[in-house]
């Protein structure tokens, strides 16, 4: 590959700990890359724009990409017991139900976890988005009557005083019985099949270095958890760095495309969607 790769990802642990040794040149022969890091709904819109030729998105917005992108099968978050989760104060909403009634902070309208909270509802709940990393606070404060948190969020939330009302993650493993598709690393199209495979064999050996020496790793990682404390993003890393993570698998693969199929017969995407790994 004769060209530096533009590659974006969000700056939370897991995208951290997996993508450390290629993005500070410790992987030998790997393309080089040329990296930003941005919150996971910037993401998201950036893709609407194809701006980058590999990035992070959650897999709700993916319908809206696939025009530009096909998924890559190395470097997401897919999971068992990592859904996110819907919270509010102790005297707030109690239910699922009782959201149809209420402001529910959300990380964004494209996020699988907005998906999933509209899939259970089976209703579209009134919201106000904002960074994922803010709601905890908006919840505790009262300014919302629930939150949809993801990422290290759900490790900190009872630290607030706040309940959990829903686990989306339990809700679609009982739904299901399959693995929750949260967030996926896209290439653009116009990068061929060869060199997506040498982009798929370089996550792999950044994740393989990662695994075999933190220590290499570990201050690109903390660096960019500054606001964490050492057990919540050693927590992070192993709830959503997992096998999947290194392939997306005959399993991972059908859960997205069962994600995709209720989500159009739920009308929460315009078409129906075919995921398009390579």
């Amino acid at each position: 590959m004769d060209r530096p790769i533009t590659l974006a990802y969000s700056p939370c642990p897991n995208d951290t700990y997996i993508f450390a040794a290629w993005t500070n040149g410790l992987i030998d022969g790997a393309p080089d890359v040329r990296v930003q890091l941005e919150d996971v709904e910037s993401l998201n819109t950036s893709a609407l724009k194809a701006d980058y030729c590999l990035t992070k998105v959650s897999y709700g917005a993916i319908p809206l990409l696939m025009e530009n992108y096909r998924i890559l099968r190395s470097g997401g978050a897919l999971g068992r017991g990592c859904g996110p989760l819907v919270v509010a104060r102790e005297n707030g909403p109690k239910t699922l139900d009782d959201l149809k009634d209420a402001i529910v902070a959300i990380p964004g309208e494209m996020t699988t976890a907005f998906m999933l909270l509209r899939l259970a509802m089976g209703a579209r709940p009134q919201t106000i988005q904002m960074r994922f990393d803010k709601i905890v606070d908006a919840v505790a404060s009262g300014a919302v009557d629930a939150g949809l948190i993801i990422h290290e969020s759900r490790f900190t939330y009872q630290e607030r005083g706040l309940a959990k009302v829903a686990d989306l993650g339990e809700w679609w493993e009982g739904e299901t019985g399959m693995p929750i598709p949260l967030g996926a690393i896209l290439a653009r199209r116009d990068l061929e099949d060869d060199e997506a495979a040498t982009v798929n064999d370089a996550i792999r050996r950044s994740l393989a270095l990662a695994r075999e020496n933190e220590r290499a790793i570990a201050a690109y990682v903390r660096e960019h958890a500054t606001e964490m404390s050492e057990d919540v993003m050693r927590k992070h890393i192993a709830l959503y760095v997992n096998e999947y993570t290194d392939d997306v698998g005959d399993a991972g693969i059908a859960a997205v495309n069962e994600l995709f199929r209720r989500a159009h017969e739920a009308r929460i995407i315009p078409e129906s969607t075919e995921a398009e790994f390579v």
